[in-house]
């Protein structure tokens, strides 16, 4: 096993080199080491799945507020970065104090209307053991690679300002009904008609079809032909769809945060990829994503979010 995990950590450093340093677009690229590098330590065991308020979930929030914060050009919308709710498991009968929204803004350079990114941290913590004696749900596909994936934004766009301003919301409690993006919307600092659009990214870190889905534009037809444009000829490929009404488990459309959003009457695009086979799963591990599908995902999802920072412009 021990040869067997250095092969992949060499594997992984190879395709760092490659992806970091010699493609000449790279001016236009996140950083491949530090995105893997996040979605391995949001992942591991010692973070628990995650669920939250767990020790792990407290782990993986400092760990995010730690990055965050310390970016050129960020600002903090709320104390310390963060914004706290409080709200009602009525499955569980619980009450949970102090869940913990981690949000950053990047002003815009010509806009003061807000493109709203977020992914969620939280998982589903510690469950039942599976054959191979694993009971921790690392959650690393679902979604330490969405929380990854914003975090290498956020430093992209620390270096490089948008012309919107830019709110970067790592969400909790998605897992317990899209709570985190309830709460940033029922506390949201701006009026809601100051955001054009939302950006969600819940499990992009590996497909063996090599797609990455783009779900929203169903209700949201005006910003297809500028995703259009902006993936033309990428590798993965951009797919529309999973929005139409009516088709059950085939709709994504109030599948995690970007749910929220919806119901708020928000443009949103989400990026994911279909369920695979350690959805859910202790089988969901760092070891079993996809390092070149991942970073090639997020990097489209970066050309995308500046193909709509330009375009949407006109009106902002």
């Amino acid at each position: 096993m021990e040869h067997q995990m250095c092969r992949k950590f060499f594997k992984i450093l190879g395709l760092i080199a490659l992806l970091g340093y010699t493609d000449p677009s790279f001016a236009q690229q996140i950083n491949a080491q530090k995105v893997l590098n996040h979605l391995e330590y949001l992942s591991k065991d010692e973070l628990q799945g995650r669920e939250t308020l767990s020790e792990g979930s407290l782990m993986a929030r400092s760990y995010i507020l730690e990055n965050l914060s310390k970016l050129d050009l960020v600002e903090p919308l709320y104390h310390d970065f963060t914004q706290l709710f409080t709200f009602q498991n009525t499955r569980r009968k619980v009450t949970y104090e102090d869940a913990a929204n981690i949000i950053a803004l990047i002003p815009g350079s010509e806009s003061k209307k807000v493109i709203v990114i977020t992914a969620h941290y939280d998982h589903v913590g510690i469950g039942r053991k599976n054959a191979s004696g694993d009971s921790i749900y690392n959650g690393a596909d679902d979604n330490a690679s969405g929380t990854s994936a914003l975090l290498a934004l956020a430093d992209y766009f620390s270096k490089n300002r948008p012309k919107h301003a830019l709110i970067f919301a790592a969400l909790d409690a998605e897992e317990m009904g899209l709570q985190g993006g309830k709460a940033l919307l029922e506390d949201f600092p701006y009026g809601l008609d100051q955001i054009v659009v939302n950006v969600n990214m819940d499990m992009v870190s590996r497909s063996d079809k090599n797609e990455l889905y783009a779900s929203g534009t169903y209700h949201n037809p005006s910003l297809k032909p500028i995703l259009e444009r902006a993936s033309k000829g990428s590798n993965p490929t951009l797919v529309f769809g999973h929005d139409i009404p009516g088709t059950g488990r085939e709709d994504w459309t109030k599948s995690s945060d970007h749910g929220a959003f919806f119901d708020k009457k928000i443009p949103h695009i989400y990026f994911g990829v279909e369920d695979h086979e350690d959805y859910h799963k202790p089988s969901d591990e760092f070891e079993n994503i996809q390092p070149e599908f991942f970073t090639n995902a997020v990097n489209l999802i970066l050309k995308c979010i500046l193909a709509l920072d330009a375009e949407l412009l006109q009106g902002s």
